[in-house]
């Protein structure tokens, strides 16, 4: 017999319901970055969350999360390991299955809920990504090797079809999304990660050479200060007078990408030339979520 606490549970139609009460509709293509613990307890689990967020858009809309890759797929000559360590990895990492390969832990648990459940698809590249409705053929068509977030990759089309953006919970931080807007803006002095990652090619595994402008914590340009993604997103969600609202027990924002776009582009154009620019950005109290 249980004798434990008891918490109020949230159903999937009470955050149904909370989606589309924040504004996500029929039809709509939505990103989301998810916090699982903030949300709150949920009956049935963790599934309940996207199929919720699945009966807000309806069969006409599409869901789209970042996966990634697992741990050292794609670390080897990014400085980060030991020359003893990436000798380890280059000898017996197995290659990159985009089928099979777990999504990256630091992406939240969410994501792999949604990539292993029946109707979700991926993309071939470690930069992968889930989608699930309508979109998902035409956001996962096809994505450029190298410079993997620029042009003509999911999330560019993501932004011409008008794609949103849902923060569930998460850290403001986590925004994938302006990764994109690095990759489009005029910067000058970025920084260009490069790395390999293995890959099956004709029945063997190869070591493929690819490169990004940097992701990595470091950012992209020198100038880029501390929690950038958070203070791009907090100025803007004030700017727009987007309060946001809860799903079950988490605080959450709504969003059109382009809009992200137009108000992010600038911004980082003018920090790139100038340490200052950033002086004016300030995250939102509610940023910072566990998951």
């Amino acid at each position: 017999m249980y004798s434990g606490a008891f918490a109020m549970m949230h159903s999937r139609a009470q955050l149904a319901a909370d989606f589309q009460s924040l504004g996500v509709a029929a039809g709509d293509l939505v990103m989301v970055h998810a916090s699982v613990r903030a949300v709150g307890e949920v009956a049935g689990g963790p599934d309940e969350i996207h199929l919720a967020l699945k009966d807000a858009l309806t069969s006409r809309g599409t869901l789209m999360m970042y996966a990634g890759c697992p741990q050292y797929v794609d670390e080897v000559g990014r400085s980060n390991l030991s020359a003893a360590q990436e000798r380890e990895v280059l000898d017996k990492l197995p290659p990159f299955d985009p089928d099979t390969a777990r999504s990256a832990r630091d992406h939240g648990v969410l994501v792999e809920f949604l990539r292993t459940y029946p109707g979700s698809r991926v993309n071939r590249h470690p930069a992968r990504f889930v989608a699930w409705g309508g979109q998902a053929g035409d956001l996962l068509a096809h994505q450029p090797w190298d410079f993997a977030y620029g042009r003509e990759s999911p999330l560019d089309r993501f932004v011409s079809l008008r794609g949103k953006i849902l923060l569930l919970g998460c850290d403001h931080d986590s925004v994938t999304f302006l990764h994109h807007v690095e990759h489009v803006a005029d910067i000058p002095g970025r920084r260009i990660a490069r790395f390999k990652v293995p890959i099956m090619e004709n029945g063997a595994r190869v070591w493929r050479d690819m490169q990004e402008f940097d992701t990595s914590g470091a950012g992209v340009h020198p100038n880029w200060p501390d929690r950038f993604f958070a203070r791009i997103v907090g100025s803007y969600l004030s700017q727009a007078g987007n309060r946001g609202g809860r799903v079950g027990d988490a605080w959450c924002h709504l969003f059109d990408a382009a809009d992200l776009l137009r108000f992010a582009r600038p911004v980082m154009e003018r920090l790139a030339v100038d340490p200052r620019a950033a002086d004016h950005l300030r995250e939102l109290p509610d940023a910072r979520a566990t998951r």
